[in-house]
């Protein structure tokens, strides 16, 4: 059974993230000692240009996930539908409370990476998400 989105109690936090580059490429650390405390699942996942992930919403998760750009990050607060973009060589940290609907998309020409953390595990005969479209590819 589905339900729909509700309107967080707290609003969904950005924070950027220190992206250190060099010849060989970049380096991040996404979360610091206090966010890992209580996280029950990690994942990083490898998107293609003009694809999107998430478009959906948790009942009971809060979600942080580090999106390195250049990307859009939406998420719908309520009522509201708010864009955040996320320029080249920028990584933004999104702390997504339970019930927010979010979506990333990768607006560049390469592949874009995103980590995600989460302080529920992923069941994946239970999965704690719900299809909520915030963008069309």
């Amino acid at each position: 059974m589905t339900t729909s989105a509700t309107p967080p109690s707290t609003p969904v936090l950005v924070e950027p993230v220190e992206l250190i580059c060099d010849a060989r490429g970049w380096v991040i650390e996404p979360v610091n000692e206090a966010a890992l405390i209580g996280k029950r699942n990690v994942h990083v996942v490898w998107t293609e240009p003009g694809a999107v992930r998430g478009n959906h919403y948790h009942q009971r998760t809060t979600e942080i996930i580090v999106v390195v750009g250049p990307a859009r990050v939406r998420v719908r607060e309520g009522e509201a539908v708010r864009d955040q973009l996320v320029a080249a060589e920028q990584a933004l940290r999104f702390t997504i409370p339970p019930g927010v609907p979010h979506a990333i998309q990768n607006t560049g020409t390469r592949p874009m990476i995103l980590m995600a953390f989460t302080d529920q595990p992923h069941d994946r005969a239970r999965p704690d998400t719900f299809p909520f479209p915030l963008i069309t590819p």
